[in-house]
């Protein structure tokens, strides 16, 4: 088996853990057109409150077949044709002990002009988590591929319609335990986690004559592990007390590049009134990021490009260190929880030697409506960032797809927090970075419709070994802004449309490299034709705004097809 099957195997192997056991999804849910969508409800002992006694399974296996076309507005006027043939499954499941939800959909298109190849595209997103020993051992799963366009800067947008940009494969998935569980009064919580990442790109990208290539991100193996005992406030002392370890590590294939962080930490929490605590936190940290250099020219001393377009290693290098910070770290902040409906945490504190902040809010009124706003800081590489998005994911979420090209859209529709992951996909550099950042989600359903926003902000300062063909990109910071935003619902009983924007710009502090914006929106509607049967017509537009020597772009798109769900 060649080594792109082997990733596309591991990949797919990913997704189908949860594809027995869990995401109702598209941006417009097929099957509630025209309420004949297909479900198989399971039963287990015990019941979930939700009326019937026990597990609530939903699976919507669909085939798709149509005609796509994408005309280019500018700079030139090319026109692509396909027919498009497509196979997929949304399912979830709700039980007291596994809860999951998937989206999973294989696509193949077959050229129809004179300038278009065959291709074929694997898309979905899944997250589940399972009871091993009831309320003690958990096991956790999630999985991500999705399509994105590739910038002279390594940014990514989420326009692969553009035939002038770079497109990108990204795969990625995790699995481990967790436990959760007590001893006397003591809660002791922990788990581990093995994640896998890997973006397919054609080629390494050239952004200016005799510069370095931008290296894109090729593979990376990540390892999360953490241990923490406590006692809540009042059951041993008055005030909380927590001692905890953690210790991260990936391993990315580009010139062997390594992230290594260990952990140690005590907490305490104060009650301060029925729903609100101070909290904070000391201990010690140490974050090593190294690297080897890649294979030289003997002649003229540039860094040899392999046959995969990325940089290759030199394995005989010896290691060099590109960070290496160790001390101690602290936090303090408060936790306000006033119901089961709202959540704040806030914290500031120091660690990897500067300020650091982070914290969450979560809040919803009602069933109909929900917030999510989420503040982080970290070091790690674009596979582990990636990763953690997927493990921020909550298991119950509504898949938002592009109806032109099937592609996952950045955001998932869920009432929990963690329901966006475009900061992750923001960039495909494969150098080190420290990302701080900001994202936020806001979803409503109101009679027929439902809506939805959700917006964010990543600064990457990226960290890379001196001497090595990397250096030039230590230092550098880029800057990534994106919204997103959706309006679906029912026409009748019979029809329904769906409309998507989005919008992002990522400002890079590369010299050589220019900014880039992307903007888009679609439209489609739906109607029911007979039992399971339903029609779809769909149009859209994108477009790439380039700071740098290249064109600007314009593409416009349509599609028209048939979907059956069994």
């Amino acid at each position: 088996m060649s080594r792109l099957n082997a990733k596309f195997a591991l990949l797919g192997a990913g997704l189908a853990l949860v594809l027995p056991l869990a995401a109702q999804a598209q941006s417009m849910p097929y099957g509630e057109v025209g309420g004949d969508a297909a479900s198989s409800e399971g039963t287990e002992s015990g019941g979930n409150g939700s009326g019937r006694s026990g597990k609530r399974i939903e699976v919507r296996p669909y085939i798709e077949a149509g005609l796509f076309g994408a005309f280019e507005l500018s700079p030139g006027s090319d026109t692509v044709t396909y027919s498009v043939l497509a196979a997929g499954v949304d399912t979830a499941i709700n039980g007291r002990n596994n809860q999951g939800a998937l989206s999973l959909r294989y696509e193949r298109r077959f050229g129809l002009s004179g300038n278009t190849v065959d291709s074929d595209t694997i898309s979905g997103v899944a997250r589940y988590t399972g009871m091993v020993v009831p309320g003690a051992l958990q096991f956790e799963a999630g999985a991500l591929a999705a399509r994105t366009s590739v910038e002279g800067s390594g940014a990514t947008v989420t326009t692969p319609l553009n035939a002038g940009s770079s497109v990108g494969k990204v795969y990625s998935a995790y699995a481990g335990p967790t436990v959760n569980t007590h001893v006397g009064d003591v809660a002791v919580t922990g788990g581990y986690r093995l994640g896998y990442t890997r973006v397919e790109s054609p080629d390494a990208i050239v952004t200016a004559p005799g510069v370095t290539p931008v290296d894109v991100f090729d593979d990376s193996v990540t390892h999360n592990a953490g241990l923490r005992a406590a006692v809540k406030p009042g059951d041993v002392l008055p005030v909380g007390v927590g001692v905890g370890v953690g210790y991260n590590r990936e391993d990315i294939s580009n010139l062997d590049q390594r992230v290594e962080d260990f952990n140690a930490r005590a907490d305490v929490s104060l009650p301060v009134g029925n729903d609100l605590a101070l909290v904070a936190g000391v201990g010690y940290e140490r974050v090593q990021v190294s690297s080897k250099d890649a294979v030289r020219d003997p002649l003229t001393g540039l860094a040899v490009i392999g046959s995969d377009g990325r940089l290759v290693t030199d394995e005989s290098a010896p290691r060099v260190l590109a960070y290496d910070v160790d001390g101690l770290i602290w936090d303090a902040g408060v936790i306000w929880r006033p119901s089961r409906r709202t959540a704040l945490e806030a914290h500031v504190g120091r660690r990897y030697g500067t300020t650091s902040y982070f914290g969450s809010f979560a809040y919803a009124p009602d069933n109909r409506s929900s917030v999510n706003i989420s503040v982080y800081d970290s070091i790690q590489g674009f596979g582990g960032q990636v990763n953690s998005a997927l493990v921020a994911l909550p298991t119950q979420f509504e898949a938002s797809r592009n109806p032109l090209t099937g592609d996952i859209n950045s955001c998932v529709v869920a009432q929990a927090a963690g329901s966006c992951f475009g900061n992750a996909l923001g960039s495909v550099r494969s150098s080190v970075f420290r990302s701080r950042g900001v994202s936020a989600s806001y979803g409503r359903s109101f009679g027929r419709l439902q809506a939805g926003v959700a917006a964010g902000y990543e600064q990457r300062k990226f960290i890379a070994a001196p001497g090595t063909v990397l250096a030039s990109a230590n230092g550098v910071v880029d800057e990534n802004i994106w919204v997103a935003a959706y309006l679906a619902g029912k026409i009748d009983q019979s029809s329904g449309f769906s409309t998507n924007f989005y919008a992002n710009r990522y400002e890079s502090g590369d010299t050589f490299a220019g900014d880039v914006a992307g903007i888009g929106a679609t439209a489609a509607y739906y109607r029911t034709i007979l039992a399971g049967l339903t029609a779809t017509a769909a149009v859209g537009v994108d477009g790439i705004n380039r700071a740098d020597v290249l064109e600007d772009q314009w593409t416009a798109s349509a599609l028209v097809g048939v979907r059956y769900t069994f």
